[in-house]
């Protein structure tokens, strides 16, 4: 199964993004962007792609363990950005330090339950809004969320979300999250 580590936004952070991306989708060239859905909106952590079922319960034994490691966070949603020409994102701000301290544990989670991961990149926390399929100026939408600013929420689990690529190549089909398992971090202290 494809499988990935993951913090989801609750429900208030994730409907006050929407009222900015409802904006953004309806800005000129927006129907070139396939607009990630709501349901799936996520900040991932460490991406694991196709996991034996055999190596599933180690994995969940080490994310557990670096969940109680970790202290819960504060976190909001905050501004955006843009990784090129083909991906539009929503960022982070508040206790990014502990959520780069939480990815690196998930990875590090991940490599000792026998996952073959890429390279080690420093991680950049960022929730997917939009991409393109073809190069696109996505500076219009990037300065259109200069002024967003999320409402503050506590960080309090780690998830491990498996994904299911829509089949078929319909058109608008968004990839199914379903969380596997979840773990408490640390009560801040």
């Amino acid at each position: 199964m494809r499988l990935f580590a993951a913090v989801l936004p609750p429900e208030p952070a994730v409907d006050e993004l929407g009222l900015a991306v409802d904006r953004l989708s309806g800005m000129a060239g927006a129907d070139r962007l396939r607009w990630t859905a709501r349901d799936g909106w996520h900040f991932t952590l460490a991406f694991m792609g196709e996991v034996g079922d055999d190596l599933v319960p180690e994995l969940r034994e080490r994310l557990a363990r670096a969940a109680h490691r970790t202290e819960a966070f504060p976190l909001r949603l905050h501004r955006g950005g843009r990784f090129g020409r083909r991906a539009l994102w929503a960022g982070a701000a508040g206790g990014l330090d502990a959520m780069r301290l939480l990815a690196e544990r998930a990875d590090a989670a991940a490599r000792r339950s026998g996952i073959d991961m890429d390279e080690h990149r420093s991680y950049h926390a960022h929730l997917t809004i939009a991409r393109a399929r073809e190069d696109t100026d996505l500076r219009p939408y990037v300065e259109a969320l200069d002024d967003f600013e999320g409402s503050p929420w506590h960080v309090e689990e780690l998830s491990l979300v498996r994904s299911s690529l829509p089949g078929g190549g319909a058109p608008g089909a968004h990839p199914r999250y379903e969380v596997v398992d979840s773990w408490p971090l640390k009560p801040a202290g």
